[in-house]
């Protein structure tokens, strides 16, 4: 799969004696027309790509289904085709290890019109987060507004801003 970019945080400045957290992730790509399928966050502020780590065990095509079923409740999962990857170095806020480098693997796929319940894990409860139908355009100003003047944005939106201008273009829309 290819290298869309590798981002490395302000935080990170060397990796030498550093411990590193390797984490790879799974993110879903489902449009219609201009209208993309996200998640959108009230406690950041922010909309992302449908996704999450992928399990000890699990492929990532497999932590991609599950991940978007949970979050979204879309069902029959298909057509699954790769997109592109994220790298990232960032730091790792557990006392285990210094950084974390994360490889986000994007996957366009397809999925049913409509979608079923989600199963949210605790800390995507608290933070308010929801499955939304937007327009591809709307989420990226959105997000750039919550980067220039947002207080309370997460690591992430810098991460899901880029990769939903990247499929803009892809999509020519």
């Amino acid at each position: 799969m290819r290298t869309l970019k590798t981002a490395t945080h302000p935080d990170v400045h060397t990796l030498e004696d550093k411990s590193v957290f390797h984490r790879l992730a799974s993110r879903a790509i489902v449009v219609r027309g201009t209208d993309i399928l996200l998640l959108f966050t009230e406690r950041y502020h922010d909309y992302s790509l449908p996704g999450g780590g992928v399990d000890s065990g699990e492929n990532e095509v497999d932590g991609l289904i599950r991940e978007l079923k949970e979050e979204t409740g879309a069902q029959n999962v298909r057509n699954i085709r790769p997109f592109g990857a994220y790298e990232e170095f960032r730091p790792w806020h557990k006392p285990d290890y210094d950084v974390m480098h994360m490889v986000s693997k994007c996957f366009w796929c397809d999925i049913d019109e409509e979608l079923g319940e989600v199963s949210l894990e605790d800390y995507e409860v608290k933070n308010g987060m929801r499955p939304v139908w937007v327009n591809i355009h709307e989420a990226i100003t959105h997000n750039k507004e919550t980067m220039a003047k947002s207080d309370k944005q997460g690591l992430s939106v810098e991460r899901e801003t880029f990769l939903l201008e990247r499929i803009a273009r892809e999509i020519a829309c």
